[in-house]
């Protein structure tokens, strides 16, 4: 069995629980202040977009939460690291 490229987008955000200063920010600061009374709220992320190779989607959302956890990429305490696949 060989292996695929697949794209990798790993999105890194703060738990709902802990404040979002940046999306606190942006909503009071640009989105309120030019009209746009409909938004709610917002909050901020961070996006990493890799291309990784290996045998099958599974193993390649392994290796990258893997790499985010050995390599400290995010602190598992106050943030959330989504991984999303798309094909080859």
């Amino acid at each position: 069995m060989g292996t695929s490229n697949y794209k990798v987008e790993c999105i890194i955000s703060n738990k709902s629980s802990i404040r979002d200063p940046e999306g606190e920010t942006i909503l009071r600061d640009l989105v309120m202040r030019r009209g746009y009374e409909n938004v709610k709220g917002i909050r901020t992320a961070k996006l990493l977009q890799l291309e990784v190779s290996a045998p099958n989607k599974e193993s390649a959302e392994k290796l990258v939460m893997k790499m985010c956890d050995d390599l400290r990429i995010y602190n598992p305490v106050v943030s959330i690291c989504q991984i999303r696949i798309s094909g080859n």
